[in-house]
């Protein structure tokens, strides 16, 4: 039976990081203490220092010889069980995606172990539990979120093949991807050159498109913030400009050097929508008359016949007046919070900030879920504007950077047009290519290693860290858990709103991340034979609020972010009394 001493004893450990949440909401909110910049300023300490070092001081202080195996067994048999289940109802189901697939795992297995679970746990259950929550937090850095990141390179994996290779994906033997490019989340535009072998198999080359490196060459010579305006350069074409829409403050026209003076009689007067930011080097300039959009010519079989030609290798657009507005990226804003990212914290002038990688430095958008779900809840197929339904959710606006569906559609016929991917060992080998330079750029991979590789050491041969070292990583890793707490106040703070997605998702969510997980983690603990405190340890710990890590995945990938916020922030606020509740009923 649960006594007061034992709510009061859960309340001393919980409450002070509610403090910190707190005075940090109401230090931008109210008091207005610190200004955006200053936000991004303390997000980026959180996320280089506190958080990784408090990682590293949980797992390198945790015996590795003493881990409760059939504790993580029952957590590693939850996660299969929920991702065999998604599985089979994204492949069986029409209204199955691998997009609300890779959401629904996070939601309910993927709970906020490290700042949260560990303070919470302790006071509820003793010193022991908070041993089997580092046990979590292992298993999260090193396995389940390296496993988010190979199915988020997947998705981005195969928009680019369909995007670039509609007819021809699965003649693709062989990628070769230039290490300037870090992530294939579509954040900015990427070309591709594809050769066709002896055998008349391709061989792709991605790289950054010429557009991309140019603005990248201006931002680092001007800086994001510094009002210079980019001159648009001469172009060949007629009266027209290639526009690049990447993310970036101002849609700059590009210069062309291709020679087709009369295009902008072929152009005038066509449908711009709807067209991918991705270009193609796929042979020679063409140019589609039916959707009005210029494309590359074809490359040659080996046998003589020739590939279809990608219908979104080439951007054009007419300039008439003032430079056409990019899907209203001029109220784009950035958000920010405690994660790594692989560069420089952007600052965008509507002072909202989220930690996520890459070079992207503005033109985020408020409207993430406009065309998908925010006031009609559904898996399903949602009509566009132009009439043609869209399977699955469409690559929203966020970022400015691509606009391509999944799944394309035969706009002619109007059916589903299946694209054949290349083979698996191709695709595998590409997606880890991509992982490995995510994770490499990302500290807490490093704090995780080296903490479990220091700990391994140490209990096996009883060694003990330097005094001096050992204070130095005290000092940043003690204040790392009120930081990580002060850094989500701040995060919560600048958001518009609490619940982002719409209230009857907000409901879903909330219903998936507190009932579901907890139960599948019940069941698989009961399979595997946990009994007593052990089973009470992982249930509560599978009704944390939402993880942080999964959701700047999202931001990144821009696949829900707006659940995966609500989740965050409003589950935060949620989940003191909700896992009270779980603790008291437990303790009957």
């Amino acid at each position: 039976m649960i006594s007061a001493t034992d709510l009061y004893h859960v309340l001393t450990a919980v409450v002070p990081l509610y403090v910190a949440m707190i005075l940090a909401y109401g230090s931008v909110k109210w008091w207005k203490i610190f200004t955006p910049d200053q936000c991004s300023g303390i997000n980026r300490f959180v996320a280089l220092f506190a958080v990784p070092l408090l990682s590293f001081h949980f797992i390198s202080t945790n015996d590795p010889y003493s881990m409760n195996f059939k504790f993580i067994l029952a957590d590693t048999v939850q996660k299969i069980i929920v991702l065999l289940l998604l599985a089979i109802w994204s492949k069986l189901s029409s209204s199955g995606s691998l997009e609300w697939s890779i959401t629904l795992f996070s939601l309910s297995t993927l709970p906020n172990t490290l700042v949260m679970g560990i303070p919470l746990l302790k006071g509820m259950y003793g010193d022991y539990s908070g041993s089997l929550m580092v046990q979590i937090v292992v298993l999260q850095c090193i396995i389940w979120y390296t496993l988010m990141l190979f199915l988020f390179e997947y998705r981005g994996a195969r928009m680019l093949i369909a995007e670039q290779f509609p007819d021809t994906a699965g003649s693709i033997i062989s990628f070769k991807v230039d290490s300037d490019i870090i992530s294939l989340d579509g954040k900015e535009p990427l070309q591709t050159e594809a050769e066709v072998g002896e055998d008349g198999k391709l061989h792709v080359t991605v790289r950054k498109s010429a557009s991309s490196r140019s603005e990248i060459f201006s931002r680092r010579s001007h800086g994001p913030n510094s009002g210079v305006s980019l001159t648009p350069r001469p172009s060949n074409l007629t009266n027209c400009e290639i526009y690049s829409l990447q993310s970036s403050r101002n849609h700059t026209p590009r210069g062309s050097s291709f020679n087709h003076t009369d295009v902008f009689s072929m152009v005038n007067g066509k449908n711009m929508s709807n067209v991918s930011p991705r270009q193609s080097n796929f042979g020679n300039l063409g140019f589609d008359e039916e959707n009005g959009v210029g494309v590359f010519g074809n490359v040659n079989r080996a046998n003589g016949g020739p590939y279809p030609v990608p219908t979104t290798a080439g951007i054009f657009s007419p300039v008439s007046g003032a430079m056409r507005k990019a899907n209203g990226a001029e109220n784009g804003k950035d958000l920010h919070m405690f994660v790594w990212s692989s560069s420089a914290s952007p600052v965008s002038e509507g002072g909202l900030h989220v930690f996520r990688g890459g070079d992207d430095l503005g033109g985020v958008h408020q409207k993430d879920y406009g065309e998908f779900g925010r006031d009609e809840f559904s898996f399903g197929n949602r009509p566009v504007t132009n009439g043609v339904e869209n399977e699955g959710p469409v690559l929203s606006k966020l970022g400015s950077s691509s606009t391509t569906e999944l799944n394309p559609k035969s706009v002619a016929q109007g059916e589903p047009k299946p694209t054949a991917m290349p083979p698996t060992s191709v695709m595998t080998r590409l997606i880890l290519i991509m992982v490995w330079r995510k994770l490499i750029r990302n500290p807490n991979t490093y704090s995780s290693l080296i903490g479990l590789t220091w700990s391994l050491v140490s209990f096996r041969w009883h060694v003990e860290m330097p005094a001096i070292i050992a204070r130095s990583i005290a000092i940043l890793s003690d204040a790392g858990l009120g930081m990580a707490m002060f850094s989500l106040g701040l995060f919560m703070a600048l958001q518009p709103r609490i619940i982002a997605c719409g209230n009857t998702i907000a409901t879903f969510a909330m219903g998936v991340r507190f009932l579901v997980g907890p139960a599948v983690m019940a069941a698989a603990s009961m399979a595997v034979g946990l009994r007593g405190s052990l089973l009470h340890v992982a249930i509560v710990q599978a009704a944390l609020p939402q993880g942080i890590v999964p959701f700047v995945f999202a931001k990144e990938y821009n696949v829900h972010p707006d659940i995966l916020s609500t989740a965050v922030i409003f589950g935060m606020l949620v989940a003191l009394p909700i896992t009270l509740v779980y603790y008291i009923l437990l303790g009957l």
